[in-house]
């Protein structure tokens, strides 16, 4: 779907990003710093970046030669790198945070999104390169190190851990976070506002963090307060959460899109004004995803379902139990549709890029999941989802790492049973649910 995204001839082994962020839609300074290691002797390689005005580019220290057409961004060094050889690159570049890109799914705009005070990112699917030059495909995976500089009334926040503030000229602030864990361009967010750091605790102790902006502490307060009891209710079907923190950041944006940026889920305010149903299903949706689509990464985009699937799974699964709607009535709808979803946005693990994040990847895969629930039982089923999680995790895998892993765990060959489901042009019967009929394709 996305032939020329990620790049091959090297592998990224931290990514330091220094921003000189100045005000709302105001362009600023900023250099990535990329430490790698090749993979194969280059005489040249590529990196995934998009707008933004580039200065120079460095390979250890001395200037290389840079060339850019569309979002590829060829750096020649001045001498060749050996195969296997660690090599740093830099590139300064100035960005400019009102760019964004705009997709006809369920992401919408993505990229730079400016606030009233700040910014947020949503580098989803593959917008990180209009914040950083890398790696950007989402079975590459990376630590990151931020180092953020604020006027002193803001407030930047980023993946994982708050390593240190300190003071520097200018009346400005200089924030390092390091994101603890190697994550995927697509997982990475970068907030800057005035915002409230919210800390609390979570089952075990679990450092918990919320970034809130001021005026929306309060309004925000009793749903937020909820992120204990969705972590306890995930964790006793999945096992223990894969991170060292969580937290929601408060998108103060008209977007609709919730993201599961690692570690710190970005989640617009307007699902946290509504109505409690609703909000719960986004908060937990998107928790879900830090064991689906962050500790174990999409090996490729066609392997979304698996995140997406996952995700509202067990969204529509806690929300059944907490006052919201039937999960096997809404499974059954999408069973009814499911033809029509085949022919209008491809099989669940057949994306097409235009179709993408369209309902196929969401209830449409969900229901591959119950598929599977209701032909193996429940409790194998649930042996599934923690050997998943646990045998991937911090690691990238995909359709093929899930049909033979669901295989082994139930102890039967489920290849006949998946692909169909998840590749045919028709769906299958549901195993139990004889009564259950697709609708004529229009």
């Amino acid at each position: 779907m996305f032939p020329l995204d990620g790049n091959g001839g090297y592998r990224v082994d931290r990514y330091y990003l220094d921003f000189d962020w100045q005000a709302p839609k105001t362009p600023f300074e900023a250099a990535t710093t990329i430490r790698a290691t090749s993979t194969q002797a280059l005489s040249r390689f590529n990196l995934d970046f998009a707008g933004n005005t580039l200065h120079a580019v460095t390979v250890n220290g001395a200037k290389a030669d840079a060339a850019r057409d569309g979002d590829e961004l060829t750096v020649t060094p001045r001498s060749p790198i050996a195969d296997g050889a660690s090599f740093t690159v830099k590139v300064t570049y100035t960005a400019d945070p009102t760019q964004t890109r705009h997709r006809d799914d369920a992401i919408e705009d993505y990229g730079w999104i400016p606030t009233p005070d700040g910014t947020v990112v949503y580098p989803q699917p593959n917008g990180s390169r209009l914040i950083f030059p890398g790696n950007d495909h989402p079975g590459q995976r990376a630590p990151i190190t931020f180092r953020i500089t604020t006027p002193g009334d803001r407030t930047a926040v980023a993946n994982g851990r708050l390593v240190s503030r300190t003071r520097v000229p200018g009346d400005r602030l200089r924030w390092t976070y390091d994101s603890e864990q190697p994550l995927s361009t697509q997982l990475v967010q970068l907030a800057v506002g005035t915002f409230e750091l919210v800390e609390s605790e979570g089952p075990g102790g679990l450092p918990l963090r919320d970034v809130v902006p001021e005026s929306l502490v309060e309004p925000t307060a009793a749903y937020r307060a909820l992120t204990p009891d969705h972590l306890k209710w995930l964790e006793e079907r999945l096992g223990p959460y894969p991170f060292h923190r969580y937290g929601i950041l408060v998108g103060d944006t008209d977007l609709g899109v919730a993201l599961e940026t690692q570690t710190l889920s970005l989640v617009p305010k307007a699902d946290l004004l509504g109505g409690k149903v609703d909000a719960e299903r986004n908060m937990v949706h998107e928790l879900a995803h830090q064991w689906f689509g962050d500790s174990v990464a999409l090996k490729s985009w066609s392997d979304l379902w698996v995140s997406e699937g996952h995700a509202r799974f067990y969204e529509r699964l806690y929300s059944e139990a907490h006052g919201g709607d039937s999960f096997e009535a809404a499974m059954k709808t999408a069973y009814a549709a499911h033809d029509q979803w085949r022919k209008d946005f491809g099989a669940p693990a057949e994306p097409t890029e235009p179709n993408l994040f369209k309902r196929m990847r969401y209830d449409g895969s969900a229901l591959v999941l119950y598929a599977l629930r209701e032909k193996v039982g429940e409790a194998a089923f649930q042996k599934i989802e923690r050997a998943w999680v646990s045998g991937y995790q911090g690691r990238a895998a995909g359709t093929r790492q899930f049909i033979a892993l669901a295989s082994k765990v139930a102890g039967e060959d489920l290849e006949g049973f998946l692909r169909p489901w998840l590749y045919g042009s028709k769906t299958p019967p549901m195993p139990g649910r004889p009564d259950w009929v697709v609708d004529p394709v229009t």
